[in-house]
C-alpha cells in the first residue's frame, strides 16, 4: 500500500470518527471506563430509563446531580460484575426475574393488563426484553454482596433490644400504635440491622474496588429533551 492511499484511507476514517450525525443519527460516546471496559453513552441512558421505570417516576425529572449518581452506580456495578465473574454463586433464574416483574407490575396499576403493561414500558422507552435484563443484574448484584457480606455481619441481642428502645418504641408511639412485644419484632430488627450493616460494608468494600481499578470518566452530554 503505498503512502498517498494511506493517507487516504486514514484521512477517511477520520472522518468516520468525527462527521456529526445526519437525520436524527444517533452517535453513541464513550463517557466512562472501567479497567479498560467501556460504558458508553446509551448504557447510561438505559440505566436511567431502567431505573425510572421500576421506581415510578420520569429520567427527565432527574437533575444534573442525580443523572451524574446514575453513571457512578453503572461504575460501581462494573466493578461488581468483575468479581461475579470470579465467583461462585448461583444467578437468578428465569422464575427470579418473572417474580420481580409481576412485582413492578403490582406497583403500577395502570399495567396490570397486558395493553396497559405495554403501554408502560412504552412510557419508560424500553422493551420488557431490557426492562427484565435490568432486573436480572440488579438481582444477581444482590445475591453477590449477599454472598461476599452477610456472612461477616453478626447482630447480638443487645443491638436488638437497644434499637427496639431508642428507635422502634418511640416511632410506634408517635403513630399513636399500640406496643409490640420485643420477642414479637426481634427478627425483623435484626434483619433492618443486618441490612444496614451491610450497606456499611458496601460502601467500604467499593471504596476499596475503586482504588485498586483505573476508572476514567467524562460526564456524558444532555440527554435527549434536555433544555439546549
Amino acid at each position: 500500500m503505498n503512502r498517498r492511499f494511506c493517507a487516504v484511507v486514514i484521512w477517511a476514517a477520520s472522518l468516520l470518527l468525527t462527521t456529526p450525525s445526519w437525520a436524527g443519527d444517533i452517535v453513541d460516546r464513550v463517557v466512562a471506563t472501567v479497567n479498560a471496559k467501556i460504558i458508553l453513552q446509551s448504557d447510561w441512558e438505559d440505566a436511567l430509563r431502567s431505573e425510572a421505570c421500576v421506581e415510578g417516576h420520569s429520567p427527565a425529572e432527574l437533575n444534573s446531580d442525580e443523572r451524574k449518581a446514575a453513571l457512578d452506580h453503572l461504575i460501581d456495578q462494573e466493578l461488581l460484575r468483575e468479581q461475579m465473574h470470579a465467583s461462585d454463586f448461583q444467578h437468578a433464574t428465569e422464575k427470579d426475574v418473572a417474580q420481580r416483574l409481576t412485582e413492578i407490575r403490582q406497583q403500577h396499576p395502570e399495567a396490570a393488563t397486558p395493553p396497559g403493561w405495554q403501554a408502560f414500558l412504552t412510557s419508560c422507552g424500553l422493551t420488557e426484553d431490557q426492562l427484565a435484563r435490568y432486573v436480572g443484574l440488579q438481582l444477581d448484584l444482590m445475591r453477590l454482596v449477599d454472598a461476599r457480606l452477610r456472612p461477616n455481619v453478626s447482630i447480638d441481642a443487645k443491638s436488638i433490644e437497644s434499637y427496639y428502645n431508642r428507635e422502634f418504641l418511640p416511632q410506634l408511639r408517635q403513630s399513636g400504635a399500640g406496643e409490640v412485644p420485643l420477642a414479637e419484632v426481634s427478627p425483623k430488627i435484626k434483619e433492618l440491622l443486618t441490612q444496614q450493616k451491610v450497606n456499611e460494608l458496601l460502601v467500604v468494600w467499593l471504596h476499596n474496588l475503586r482504588s485498586g481499578s483505573d476508572i476514567r470518566t467524562q460526564f456524558p452530554p444532555s440527554l435527549p429533551g434536555d433544555a439546549q
